[in-house]
């Protein structure tokens, strides 16, 4: 029969069935020395048959032993069997001091977090204040229901209550396992499992691990990364002066942080910082990159550096390797900026400034020869560029077109979107009986040309899933890239050949400076020279933006090689229904914190939305006051935000918050959903929070 015994909340708890428990402990003790009589009579038996006299000594001692064992039986039955509750209590005593002095903090709770039992070092950790009957989620909030294990598998985590760090170790108990010790716990009946609870402390651990981590050194490099532009402003007798200055500027700066530098170069610094040096280095955005702009004895231009710093928890040559990466990674981006590797992740301070023009084409014809080698020893070339191509993409594209037939190679070009920007030059080279019918090919259709002979060359981004065809970089063996926007963590890799060029205005101008080195007197057609001119002319808003000397020089190769000015600006003129849409979009804008105009376009009928949110964002910036501007387009499934900006907000650190990047005054992103309002306020978020750490 089973007992059941109200406790004082008032819920019913089971017991043991002491009697049955008792009964089977008396059978048993009964049993065995019966069994341990016939025994020892079995071997007096044998020894009379050994030996008469040994017979007879051995039935001595067995009949002294029956009449032992006679007399504890008869002396103890009678407390055995009237008292069994007793012992059971007794047994039920000292099994509750057992677990009373658990060595670790240890507590029974119900299903829905309240404690029903608890030991005295889990009761000590808050005080002695009782937790039984009470939610343990009312002194840790992070131990609530959510948590507790669902499965077979234990759950552990890391909490804190107080100043102390505990790890707790949860773990699913069934209720049968239970029935030797529940009228211990007192758990209520009706319940299909338990969930017991382990604290360790373990503050003293997780100082000295965070002890050890900090004094683990970490390397870095300091470019001085526009050297020769600066000294070619400063006078001769001068720049041995602004070498030392800037010296001296980096050391101060690094033994503030008790840091070790060593100079390798005229230009280039080598550093170890500990790591928690580093993180008061990153908490300053660091200093050094405003402070040497400071340095001014007669240079016309400010000294910028790039920062590349690498983390690593495996060894300290892993750690250098990744400050090499990130190095290369900030001059990639423009330089005047620090990046941070850690493993796989990528941080990114400063680059709020337009770059620094570089004047000289060498770096452009070194690209050239060595795309020349690479098409000369390939059969055929595939060129794309990203999706929903612009005339950038597509006037690039046709410029290494050019290129393949100026060396006798065929060439195909990815297109699988023709936006209303493109469709009067695509259709004019299909129109054209100079050029073959497959000149033009589908992502579906590429994969039947490509081969294993075939290089594949990106134009005009250099992020693998904004390319027309991602799957073809994955089976090419060759690949090349062509690029004039900033890199970021997702970057095509793999390459024979990277070309990211951050202070060209286009990947037009790019393409049209190395068409100058690829084959002496090229011959470019006027459609191609169209197309690639019309490319600089919307990427420079009508050479208005980003443009340079080379550009210029660029443009006026074109212009050498036939390219119609009056018809691409022809081409550009909107028709009155796009005219008026752009209006609309831009008198129905935002003003946001009063410097940052937010206009939307969800117009369904309008072909290559895109196009004319872009455009609606440039004319936004010619309103008086604002800074930056951003409009945001839905276009099949997704949301598109064009970011443009004239020098005094970097659109592009914004847009990289978001997931996209660009340039400091022209860049974009994707919201992979349609939720227009939701899109806006992710926007708007992100200006509060960059204005906040002064980002903007």
């Amino acid at each position: 029969m089973k007992c059941v015994k109200i406790h004082g909340d008032g819920n019913q708890t089971i017991q043991t069935d002491t009697e049955n428990n008792m009964k089977k402990l008396l059978n048993w003790l009964k049993q065995w020395p019966a069994v341990m009589t016939l025994f020892m009579i079995a071997m007096t038996v044998t020894m009379f048959f050994v030996e008469p006299k040994a017979g007879i000594v051995m039935s001595g001692f067995t009949m002294g032993y029956v009449v032992v064992l006679l007399l504890m039986y008869f002396h103890n039955k009678t407390l055995v069997i009237s008292n069994p509750k007793g012992i059971a209590e007794q047994y039920g005593f000292l099994q509750n001091t057992f677990l009373k002095e658990i060595a670790f903090p240890h507590a029974v709770l119900m299903d829905d977090g309240k404690v029903v039992w608890a030991n005295e070092r889990f009761e000590k950790i808050f005080g002695y204040d009782s937790v039984i009957n009470k939610y343990l989620s009312n002194y840790i909030h992070d131990l609530n229901r959510s948590v507790f294990p669902r499965g077979e598998e234990n759950v552990e985590m890391e909490v804190q209550f107080g100043n102390r760090d505990y790890r707790a170790i949860l773990e699913k108990i069934p209720v049968d396992m239970l029935n030797d010790t529940e009228s211990v716990f007192g758990l209520p009946k009706g319940k299909e499992y338990f969930v017991t609870v382990t604290l360790e402390d373990i503050t003293e651990l997780n100082f000295y691990i965070r002890e050890n981590e900090e004094q683990k050194l970490v390397s870095g490099l300091i470019y001085f990364d526009n050297y020769e532009e600066v000294m070619e402003s400063v006078e001769e007798v001068r720049q041995s002066l602004l070498i030392a200055l800037i010296d001296r500027k980096v050391n101060q700066y690094l033994s503030n942080f008790d840091g070790l530098v060593k100079k390798m170069e005229k230009d280039k610094y080598f550093f170890v910082v500990k790591q928690k040096f580093f993180k008061e280095m990153v908490k300053g955005k660091f200093a050094i990159l405003e402070e040497a702009k400071s340095v001014n004895i007669g240079n016309t231009r400010p000294v910028t550096l790039s920062i590349g710093m690498g983390l690593s928890t495996e060894t300290y040559g892993q750690s250098y390797n990744h400050a090499r990466v990130a190095i290369d990674l900030a001059l990639a981006r423009g330089g005047d900026q620090a990046v941070v590797k850690n493993g796989s992740n990528i941080t990114y301070y400063g680059g709020k400034r337009e770059q620094t023009l570089k004047n000289t084409r060498v770096k452009a014809r070194v690209k050239a020869e060595a795309l020349r080698e690479f098409i000369m020893s390939k059969d055929q070339l595939i060129v794309m560029g990203h999706r929903i191509a612009d005339v950038d993409s597509f006037g690039a594209a046709i410029g290494i077109y050019r290129a393949a037939q100026s060396m006798e190679k065929k060439a195909y070009i990815v297109l699988n979107e023709i936006t209303s920007s493109v469709r009067p030059f695509y259709n004019a080279f299909c129109e054209s009986a100079n050029y073959p019918n497959n000149m033009f090919v589908k992502s579906s259709e590429v994969h039947d040309i490509m081969n294993d002979n075939t290089m594949v060359v990106v134009v005009d981004t250099n992020r693998p899933e904004m390319t027309d065809c991602p799957e073809l970089l994955k089976k090419a063996k060759t690949v090349v890239v062509f690029d004039h926007h900033r890199q970021s963590n997702d970057i095509i890799e793999n390459t024979v050949l990277s070309y990211i060029e951050p202070y060209a205005s286009s990947a037009c101008e790019m393409v049209a400076e190395m068409l100058q080195y690829i084959a002496d007197d090229i011959k470019i057609s006027n459609i191609e020279a169209d197309s690639m001119y019309a490319g600089i002319m919307i990427d420079t808003n009508n050479f208005m933006s980003r443009t340079g000397v080379r550009t210029f020089e660029a443009a006026a190769f074109l212009r050498r090689c036939g390219a119609d000015i009056t018809h691409v600006r022809k081409v550009f003129r909107d028709d009155l229904d796009w005219y008026r849409e752009k209006s609309k979009i831009v008198s129905s804008a935002e003003i946001y914190h009063e410097e940052y105009a937010i206009a939307r376009f969800e117009n369904e009928t309008i072909d290559s939305p895109t196009i004319i949110g872009a455009q609606a964002a440039n004319e936004l910036l010619n309103i008086n006051g604002i800074k930056a501007s951003f409009v945001l387009t839905e276009y099949y499934g997704k949301i598109y935000v064009s970011a443009r900006a004239i020098d005094e907000v970097n659109v592009q650190i914004v847009m990289e918050r978001l997931g996209g990047g660009g340039h400091i005054n022209t860049a974009g992103t994707q919201f992979q959903h349609t939720d227009m309002d939701e899109a806006i306020k992710a926007l708007k978020m992100t200006i509060d929070t960059m204005i906040a750490e002064g980002d903007i």
